[in-house]
């Protein structure tokens, strides 16, 4: 197979990840639908940020790499590092 994404070598951590912020997600919902104590939704809620917000570092990572890896062999710094300042912007929002 084909290595089509730079994180494409990380992509059964991704899943793993992406799985568990679903269940996650899934609890937040029941906790909602059973009227508990907000600070224990809000609690679960700022987890499942912070795993989402692992899933993107993960992938930015590996973007980066990738990114300046190809900008350098193909003498294109300066738009890699747009694209990258651009991303990292959406990102960060």
């Amino acid at each position: 197979m084909i290595n089509s994404t730079p994180y494409s070598e990380s992509k059964e951590d991704l899943m793993r990840r992406l799985k568990k912020i679903e269940g996650q997600v899934k609890g937040i919902q029941r906790m909602v639908e059973s009227d508990k104590y907000c600070v224990d939704v809000l609690v679960q809620v700022a987890a499942v940020r912070a795993a989402i917000n692992r899933v993107g570092t993960i992938i930015f990572e590996h973007h980066s790499r990738g990114c300046m890896r190809n900008a350098v062999e193909n003498h294109d710094q300066e738009a890699a590092i747009d694209e990258l300042i651009g991303v990292l912007t959406k990102f960060i929002k």
